[in-house]
């Protein structure tokens, strides 16, 4: 009798043991899953951006972060949609001259300006993207506009352009992306190139300065995701590209799961060297890490950017279907703002 006692003992310590070790592994895979009202976050790109810039600049740029981020506070508090906070909060990145989509994209290497721009809803996948476009000033609604209006995901250079001429968006010429310090930029990596061409002497000369201008080089990208009071995630991108990208370059913004990806557990829009991004379907591993492991959202965040991604490639903001959010990067830093219900608000440049 005495052993059944001690063998009961035994046994209802070990269930003991067991349901504390297992609450405990719950609780960290599941983060908060109270669900936030509301929460959004915002990027304006990741790279090499010097600590020493002007207290003029920097407060220039945290003003229009902090513009962005109250552009869709204001929606998302009112009960409105997080589709619509995401397209408006880009929008107002995409005519801000200071960021790398809309009117101050970069150059290619022809001169000219090509962008791209993609927005998707988690708790439906529906998609929605454009690469190569020319003369639509705010990119992100043609995207919007790809993914409602038509029976397709994605449209490309000169069909994109004609998919535009039969939607209602604003249309420009190339001169409105103009800014002088995009074109002393694209005239700098010209130099570069021909510099770099006359040391080659091989015939690996024409990968040698496109892969060398990446190295060190400052990122341009916009994005926003949030989710609204309805649980809806949506995540959305807009970008100009790389300076001096080659003739149909196309990065990892349109492409679906890598720079800019929605499913029913996050919202996830990257900014950053953007092959790179490609070649680890960056979007789709964050999801995919955070359903299958199973993993919170900061967890998926750092194994992407510190186990997959090498350090000075990227940047990721990213929502849960909680609310959680997430935005860090491997660079040296990241214009980057996030907001929730809660009255949880920041915007940063540098630090953690």
């Amino acid at each position: 009798m005495g052993y059944v006692k001690q063998f009961s003992w035994l046994l209802l310590a070990a269930l003991l043991f067991s349901c504390a070790k297992n609450g405990s592994e719950a609780t960290a895979m599941q983060h908060n899953t109270t669900k936030k009202d509301w929460a959004i976050v915002l990027h304006g790109g990741a790279g090499v951006i010097p600590k020493d810039l002007p207290d003029s600049v920097k407060q220039a740029y945290m003003d229009d972060l902090d513009h962005a981020l109250s552009i869709g506070e204001e929606i998302l508090e009112n009960g409105g949609a997080s589709i619509d906070a995401v397209e408006k909060v880009i929008n107002y990145l995409e005519n801000n001259p200071k960021f790398n989509a809309g009117k101050g994209a970069v150059f290619t290497h022809d001169g000219g300006h090509e962008l791209d721009a993609a927005i998707m809803v988690g708790n439906t996948r529906n998609a929605g993207t454009i690469t190569g476009i020319k003369t639509v000033k705010n990119p992100i609604s043609l995207a919007r506009l790809v993914m409602e209006k038509s029976k397709h995901v994605m449209f490309a250079g000169d069909g994109a352009e004609e998919f535009a001429s039969k939607m209602d968006v604003e249309r420009v010429n190339q001169d409105y992306f103009y800014t002088e310090r995009r074109y002393k930029a694209w005239k700098e990596s010209l130099k570069e190139e021909d510099e770099e061409m006359d040391d080659a002497q091989s015939s690996l000369m024409d990968q040698s300065p496109a892969v060398n201008f990446y190295e060190g080089k400052k990122f341009g990208t916009v994005g926003c995701v949030a989710i609204d009071k309805e649980g809806q995630i949506v995540a959305g991108t807009s970008t100009g590209g790389m300076t001096n990208k080659m003739y149909g370059r196309v990065g990892d913004v349109p492409i679906v799961g890598a720079g800019t990806y929605a499913s029913d557990v996050v919202a996830v829009s990257m900014t950053g060297w953007g092959e790179k991004i490609m070649r680890a379907v960056s979007g789709h591993t964050v999801s995919s890490y955070m359903k299958y492991k199973p993993a919170t959202l900061e967890e998926a965040g750092n194994y992407l950017l510190q186990d997959v991604l090498n350090k000075g490639e990227a940047g990721m903001i990213a929502v849960d279907q909680y609310g959680n959010t997430y935005m860090d990067m491997n660079t040296q830093g990241m214009f980057r703002g996030k907001s929730d219900s809660e009255g949880n608000r920041k915007v940063a440049i540098w630090e953690k």
